[in-house]
């Protein structure tokens, strides 16, 4: 055998190498980049849409105001202690109409889940907290403010963030794992 037969088997030999590590690389990687659950998980954002409507779960979300304050009242007008609420934060409320639909789970049985997240343009997320206020119901479970099927009812979400997240402020996010979908309404 010469030696440019031998340099040419060699070649081929170790380009078919390289074609099989590359091709398993891919079909390995590919299963945890595309699929939903995961990147659900991840908290990335699947949809983007600019004050709603978001039909989700047949729950139809709308973003309304938002709305400042570093302190808040309940309805005896004594001080609101919200999680977090150190000094240079701020109570973030977030004024949404939100609609059960017709066939949605659990309306007349202790409420459905409606959480929302508020996120900023540097990939912050802050969890709503269920606190009774002067401003209205925040949880769709509230047995003082039971929600209608197919009207908007008004909730008021509240986040308490830091006062310098305040400008980088997006939108609200609201999700489902049921569909692994995650969609941002932004102000």
């Amino acid at each position: 055998m010469r030696l440019s037969d031998r340099a040419l088997q060699l070649t081929a030999r170790i380009s078919l190498l390289i074609a099989l590590a590359s091709l398993s690389a891919f079909l390995l990687v590919r299963t945890y980049l595309g699929d939903p659950e995961t990147l659900y998980n991840q908290g990335t954002v699947s949809e983007t849409v600019s004050r709603g409507p978001v039909t989700m779960e047949k729950v139809r979300w709308q973003l309304g105001t938002m709305q400042l304050y570093t302190q808040l009242i309940d309805e005896d007008r004594r001080k609101v202690v919200l999680e977090n609420n150190v000094p240079g934060s701020v109570v973030v409320a977030v004024h949404l109409a939100v609609t059960p639909l017709d066939g949605v789970d659990q309306l007349s049985d202790g409420g459905f889940v409606c959480d929302a997240a508020l996120r900023d343009d540097r990939g912050n997320v802050w969890k709503n907290q269920n606190v009774d206020t002067m401003l209205g119901p925040s949880s769709c479970s509230d047995d003082d403010h039971p929600l209608k099927l197919n009207q908007p009812n008004k909730l008021v979400k509240l986040f308490v963030v830091p006062a310098s997240a305040v400008p980088h402020l997006v939108g609200v996010e609201v999700g489902s794992l049921a569909e692994y979908r995650r969609v941002l309404i932004t102000f």
